[in-house]
């Protein structure tokens, strides 16, 4: 098989030298043929992400397309404290925002074990010194059991969370008859939204949000909801759907492309050492991940058990424990026994940030990850079926292990996430935290 004429031109533009002077290694080599092997259009460029703001290569929602305008909107109330105002605490209210919990520093993705919004306290650095509040009893915090996932790459699935139970199509077609009835919330996907904008509704009301033409008001959003939504009547136009749409323009705009891995291919054969790309090689042939992880995001529409622990197993862990529906997987959303402890394919992209890993947080470093797909033994004792033909022996060498595990955490680590960050937001709060500990941990005094 000839070198990928792509990676060749751009690799010439790149350089400005001939092609015989092309940096290509066997490495490059073998990493193309392996990615071309498998490749949907039978090139590298279906691994590549869209420029950013380059709207027009994103995939898009019709019933909520992306504008600047929105993604800017989108941006800053995705940071609003002043937006959590029905906390169950008056000490709580207006003191965190969806960036509590979805921290661009690791990857949107909590920096403990457990995200905690409504009755959380602190933040450190970048969320990892988030904890209890300790004048909120713990059946009253907001916290999850199951691990917030990444938002990178969000734009690319149909249906949303760990179960994909949220949207209305895709995934979700023909379970209409559960909607609401096993998980409260997901009636919301009645409205005959996407997975992100049917989410982001109901996430807004569970994580205690309020949003109404006051608080549009008052911190000065109201213009900014008239421009980006002027089809909506003025009656309907400042509310938490609006604002879930705004919100879910913005997490659409959240790529990767900086990645080492994105780099090489667009034709920067020097974006990648040696070993990120025999990784890579061993990602796309012989470790199989790609079997699961597709796509520009590397992640997937499907479901699968893998016999990983739960959330509640994990010492940090609040409100929770063996009764969590969440437990069951899919299967808690469809009530069906071939969807019990099936979970979806997480992207995987800056999971270097974060030291936990999977839906129960049982892993805190890839290695680990990478050695349990390779062992493929079951660490759940209550995942007794389901487990995925995909989760088998990989038979990887210790050297093979090294090198996967510097491609997840290198290869695919985009350096610049903080560029996905507002310089301010209008109420002028401190953010992603504003309680008392986070203001003094960040500098907002």
């Amino acid at each position: 098989m000839k070198l990928s004429l792509q990676l060749i031109v751009a690799a010439i533009l790149l350089y400005s030298c001939s092609a015989d002077q092309i940096p290509v290694s066997e490495y490059d080599t073998t990493l193309i043929r392996s990615i071309e092997r498998i490749s949907p259009n039978g090139d590298v460029s279906a691994f590549v992400m869209p420029e950013e703001g380059d709207y027009s290569q994103f995939k898009q929602e019709p019933t909520n397309p992306m504008t600047p305008a929105k993604v800017e909107l989108g941006k800053l109330l995705f940071f609003e404290t002043g937006l959590a105002g029905d906390a169950v605490k008056e000490v709580g209210k207006f003191t965190y925002s969806c960036g509590t919990c979805h921290v661009p520093a690791k990857g949107f993705m909590p920096g403990t074990a457990q995200g905690i919004a409504d009755g959380g306290i602190g933040f450190g650095v970048n969320g990892e010194s988030r904890s209890r509040f300790q004048l909120y009893e713990e059946n009253e915090l907001d916290t999850q059991g199951a691990r917030p996932l990444s938002l990178l790459n969000a734009g690319y699935i149909t249906n949303t969370s760990w179960t994909a139970m949220f949207g209305a199509g895709g995934f979700n077609e023909g379970t209409e008859d559960v909607w609401g009835v096993h998980v409260e919330g997901t009636e919301v996907n009645h409205l005959g939204l996407a997975g992100l904008e049917s989410q982001n509704i109901e996430g807004l009301h569970l994580h205690r949000m309020v949003f109404d033409e006051d608080v549009a008001e008052e911190y000065g959003y109201k213009e900014m909801y008239d421009n980006v939504f002027p089809e909506f009547p003025e009656g309907e136009r400042y509310s938490l759907i609006t604002t879930a749409f705004a919100i879910s323009a913005y997490i659409r705009s959240l790529v990767p492309n900086e990645a080492p891995f994105q780099k090489w291919l667009k034709g920067d054969m020097l974006a990648m050492s040696t070993q990120e790309k025999k990784g890579a090689t061993l990602f796309f042939d012989k470790a199989g991940c790609i079997n699961c992880h597709k796509g520009p995001g590397l992640n997937n529409q499907n479901i699968y058990a893998v016999g990983v622990k739960d959330l509640y197993e994990t010492p940090e862990a609040l409100a929770t424990g063996p009764e969590e529906f969440r437990n069951l997987g899919r299967g808690a959303f469809t009530n069906r026994e071939e969807d019990m402890f099936k979970f979806k394919v997480p992207q995987i992209y800056n999971m270097k940030d974060s030291p936990f890993y999977f839906h129960g947080s049982s892993k805190r470093s890839l290695r680990e990850v990478v050695e349990y797909f390779n062992d493929a033994i079951p660490e759940n004792e209550n995942v007794d079926k389901n487990i995925s033909a995909f989760f088998r022996p990989l038979s990887m060498t210790e050297e093979e292990i090294d090198d996967l595990t510097v491609f997840l955490e290198t290869g695919l680590f985009d350096p610049n996430l903080e560029r996905y960050l507002p310089t301010e937001i209008l109420s002028g709060n401190c953010f992603p935290n504003n309680d008392v500990l986070s203001r003094v941990q960040m500098g907002c005094e």
